[in-house]
């Protein structure tokens, strides 16, 4: 509890003088931040994932309240934006966590690496970006057999099946949808699961842009 009200003030902080998010109530930060990334458990036993990496986290979301609660969790935090890099480190200093670190580059560039390119567990996002494009993205870094979920508001089933060439080209097959209410709100939300089902071909990620620019359909 100390972590989070911490984190709260840093981000309220740092949120004065650059723009991390335009969420600044302490009721608001908790719910929908706070308890909307750790929504994950309603459809994940994070305690049998070790690697976890959080493509376009922004400031720090889902990636560091999971690291809070799931300290076991080793975690990359991925962002293009230098400053938000080092708000989060800030954070992560402020709150004396280990094992997370944080890369400052665009997740096209990161996934041809070898370091990280099919090493995690688990891939997250809460990016705002439609799902053929974070499939792209995301699913490259994930082992086989590993998960890649993406955060998303109200339903999905549309852009889901909109992605489905996506995910099967980068290697992913659906696994299962789960919806739900944030709590004591009418919010809906909804995680889609998908499986890392074979390797990511050598030509994905394209270069940088081209996934948003001409989603694979």
């Amino acid at each position: 509890m100390s972590q989070f009200i911490k984190y709260y003030e840093i981000l309220v902080e740092w949120n004065s003088f650059m723009n991390l998010t335009t969420i600044t109530e302490f009721d608001e930060v908790i719910l929908k931040h706070f308890l909307d990334s750790i929504s994950i458990v309603k459809g994940l036993n994070l305690k049998k994932m070790h690697t976890v990496i959080d493509v376009g986290t922004g400031a720090g979301f889902p990636g560091i309240p999971l690291k809070i609660v799931y300290p076991h969790l080793q975690i990359t935090l991925l962002d293009s934006l230098n400053k938000r890099i080092k708000f989060l480190n800030k954070v992560i200093s402020s709150l004396h966590l280990k094992e997370i670190n944080t890369i400052h580059g665009r997740a096209e560039d990161y996934a041809k690496q070898l370091e990280y390119r099919e090493s995690y567990d688990l891939c997250v996002s809460r990016a705002v970006a439609n799902l053929s494009s974070l499939a792209e993205y995301c699913l490259p870094y994930i082992r086989k057999g590993g998960l890649f979920v993406p955060y998303k508001s109200g339903t999905v089933e549309q852009e889901v099946k909109d992605a489905e060439k996506a995910i099967h080209v980068m290697g992913g097959g659906m696994k299962e949808i789960i919806h739900f209410q944030l709590l004591d709100t009418d919010m809906e939300r909804s995680l889609v699961i998908i499986e890392k089902k074979k390797n990511t071909p050598g030509q994905y990620p394209r270069k940088a842009g081209l996934p948003v620019k001409e989603p694979i359909k």
